[in-house]
């Protein structure tokens, strides 16, 4: 972190957005989609496909009912080369570059909390557990871009209610490894590590929360998330934790990495509205990977019938 914005902290003041995000990114971005276009492609075909490798495949998979319908799936090859990870680097093709130094393998994860039975899992344990499905869903990020991936995982909700929450659960907060040996991006100051992210308990027990171990019928490629990942599809995708390593019920809000660098522009709900612009950007419209128009953004990412209760009561434009 630089002087001058140690000052500008020191202070109590919120530094500018430009400072808590590099310049970068958005540079990378515009030259992402200029290039696409000029190719008469609008996705990360313009990118080069550093992440386009198969892993292997996880077998014996039903596809859920619970999936999205009537969407063309993204290639797998934009979908793991077109990227937020900035543990990895804060450029869309960093984490396909650099997640190469990841290891997923052992990985536990720690179950803790307001819980009556706190558990630790090993990976291979949990996968045993919880039998994997494959759930098609939108991922809305908020920089106006979408993706639509055929997730395979376990609802969050099945292993919340093994831990068996006390009646002081009204929260779940996610943190990811904090490695910066794993994870270059990590030895810089972008965000406060390690990464935190939080849900209410209601969010998490509904069964579109997915914890997601792979997609496209795969093992989870390093660069989205690997070995586990929070999927929450009405949700802007960074409240979609990744590279988990804990996971703790709470009776208060806990804080996100987001909300704390900039809670001016995120939100603790983060949920899609498209009502809501971002302060440097409108969401009204997206642009979904693979196709050179934008389209209309749905409420709450298209989840909008099955998630609205949750929500009953709020005003959606304070509370984002």
């Amino acid at each position: 972190m630089d002087d001058r914005l140690r000052r500008i902290r020191s202070l109590g003041q919120e530094p500018p957005a430009r400072q808590i995000t590099p310049e970068s990114l958005y540079h990378r971005r515009r030259e992402f989609l200029a290039g696409a276009a000029a190719l008469g492609v609008a996705g990360a075909s313009s990118v080069a496909h550093a992440g386009a490798a198969k892993t292997a495949e996880i077998k014996n998979l039903k596809t859920s009912p619970l999936s999205t319908s009537g969407e063309d799936q993204t290639p797998w090859g934009d979908a793991t080369s077109y990227n937020n990870f900035y543990e990895f680097g804060t450029g869309k093709g960093d984490p396909a570059a650099n997640a190469h130094t990841l290891k997923p393998k052992p990985w536990t994860l720690a179950c803790e909390g307001e819980v009556k039975s706190p558990q630790r899992f090993d990976m291979d344990a949990l996968m045993k557990l919880f039998p994997q499905e494959e759930r098609v869903y939108r991922l809305r990020c908020v920089e106006a871009w979408s993706m639509v991936i055929p997730w395979v995982g376990f609802p969050l909700a099945a292993l919340l209610k093994r831990l068996q929450p006390t009646s002081k659960a009204k929260f779940v907060a996610f943190e990811t490894l904090y490695d910066p040996k794993q994870m270059p991006g990590q030895q810089r100051e972008v965000l406060q590590w390690p990464y935190v992210e939080g849900l209410r308990i209601d969010e998490a027990m509904h069964p579109l929360t997915l914890l997601a171990v792979g997609m496209y019928g795969r093992v989870m490629p390093n660069q989205n998330g690997a070995p586990l990942r929070v999927v929450v599809p009405w949700k802007y995708g960074f409240k979609s934790i990744k590279s988990v390593v804990k996971l703790k019920l709470v009776s208060s809000q806990p804080p996100t990495s987001w909300n704390l660098s900039n809670p001016r522009e995120y939100g603790f709900y983060s949920n899609v509205n498209p009502k809501v612009d971002h302060p440097r950007w409108s969401q009204a419209k997206e642009r979904r990977i693979g196709e050179f128009l934008r389209r209309k953004t749905l409420m709450f990412n298209g989840y909008e019938e099955q998630v609205a209760k949750l929500y009953s009561g709020m005003d959606l434009r304070k509370d984002f």
